[in-house]
């Protein structure tokens, strides 16, 4: 290549990214976890569990006048759990690779597979603590001027490109359709939700719809004291055909004692069944769906991530403390006292226990996190009919995790 055309390339490119923006950045998270009695009891007889497992990605963002583009690719596994000199690995994926077309300067249509953050995360979020995380393939259509926001979701999942048929076994959601409303009003954010998801019964290859309607309110009561609420009310169909009728109300008070003490309180109760079960015609349990369930209800996970479906519920009173040390260090300690909503079978009294949750954070550097978590769970008489453990043996669990996510290279726009 000559000296003039090398100018020529530069110039072009220079040119390019004068109207265009691109970074790309990455993330490795190893994190180790000791487990002797999370997400249930632990029984007698058995090894406590012991691993590491580590996410890495790597991420690319461009961006130009009436377009974005995203991707974000993501192995995620246990160390060791591949042969060496193995040919095969089925941990590599697709986290996000989507496009954001900007149709107006408040207009935009979001195509691809995205993860979806709403509010709290109490229904939609990406649940970040999973090495895997969530994302969803759909199309998001968003309205957004001054503080009010808009989002219009549709979703259709199939297993593959058929020729026939729409059969969909593959355990998550057949198609949902949602509208989100958000707007703030003085010094009251409130959003609204309206979620039409449908579930795929295999059986009998019908889609059954059950439909969410709620807000989620925040707001400050004095210059220390602010207030957040939620209340979900679901109705129409479970995936059984029996008659949906649930719902979930929380309130979360947050007190600034200074900038390095803050302290909360608050309670949260999730509809449930009489002995654990729906009835052949009813199903009273509320469904926190696609919502980033580990940040809710102890961190042990004991409640709605991928347990207590239709059981008893769950009413949650907690309180927690947050004491920033300094600019790098923190530490985060919650207490969790748990009862069910509903009747436990046996007429079994309906307190469960209670959790301890320890969380301390350090920051190496901007690019380097630490953090180390400690749980124990005090397990009452009604969580070992609920789990059907009576061992009575300790019940906690350890973490330790390194989160660095460097940002590798970027123009600017």
């Amino acid at each position: 290549m000559t000296s003039k055309n090398l100018t020529l390339v530069v110039f072009s490119l220079l040119s390019f990214f004068s109207y265009a923006q691109l970074t790309i950045d990455a993330e490795l998270r190893p994190r180790f976890e000791y487990r002797h009695g999370f997400n249930t009891l632990f029984p007698d007889d058995t090894e406590p569990a012991a691993f590491v497992a580590q996410r890495t990605r790597l991420n690319t963002k461009f961006v130009k006048e009436k377009y974005s583009f995203y991707l974000s690719l993501q192995d995620v596994r246990v160390w060791g759990d591949t042969r060496q000199l193995s040919e095969n690995s089925e941990s590599f994926a697709i986290h996000q690779a989507w496009a954001k077309m900007k149709l107006s300067n408040s207009f935009a249509v979001k195509l691809g597979r995205q993860e979806v953050i709403y509010d709290d995360h109490r229904i939609f979020g990406n649940v970040g603590w999973a090495q895997q995380a969530r994302s969803h393939d759909m199309a998001l259509f968003q309205y957004a001027k001054n503080d009010q926001r808009l989002d219009l979701g549709f979703a259709f999942n199939q297993e593959s490109q058929n020729v026939t048929g729409n059969i969909y076994t593959l355990g998550t959601y057949k198609a949902f359709q949602y509208a989100w409303y958000h707007n703030k009003f003085g010094n009251v954010k409130a959003s609204f939700l309206v979620l039409n998801n449908g579930l795929q019964n295999v059986d009998e290859e019908k889609v059954r719809y059950s439909q969410t309607l709620g807000t989620h309110v925040k707001f400050n009561i004095t210059k220390s004291l602010s207030a957040t609420t939620n209340f979900y009310y679901q109705t129409g169909k479970d995936v059984a055909d029996r008659d949906l009728s649930a719902y979930l109300a929380s309130l979360d008070l947050n007190y600034k004692v200074s900038d390095k003490l803050n302290l909360g309180l608050g309670g949260e109760i999730q509809s449930g069944n009489d002995d654990g079960a729906p009835t052949a015609d009813e199903n009273k349990a509320f469904s926190p769906f696609y919502g980033t369930n580990h940040k809710f209800n102890g961190w042990m996970d004991y409640f709605y991530v991928g347990n207590h479906a239709n059981n008893v519920g769950l009413i949650d009173i907690y309180a927690k403390v947050k004491a920033k040390f300094n600019a790098k260090n923190s530490l985060t300690a919650f207490v969790h006292n748990f009862n069910a909503a509903a009747d436990l079978a046996g007429d079994v009294d309906k307190q469960l226990g209670t959790e301890v949750d320890l969380v301390y954070n350090y920051k190496f550097s901007d690019d380097i996190k630490i953090a180390a978590g400690y749980s124990h769970m005090f397990a009452a008489d009604g969580m070992e009919a609920l789990k059907n453990n009576v061992d009575g043996n300790t019940n906690n669990w350890g973490w330790i995790m390194v989160t660095i996510k460097p940002q590798l290279f970027t123009t600017k726009k």
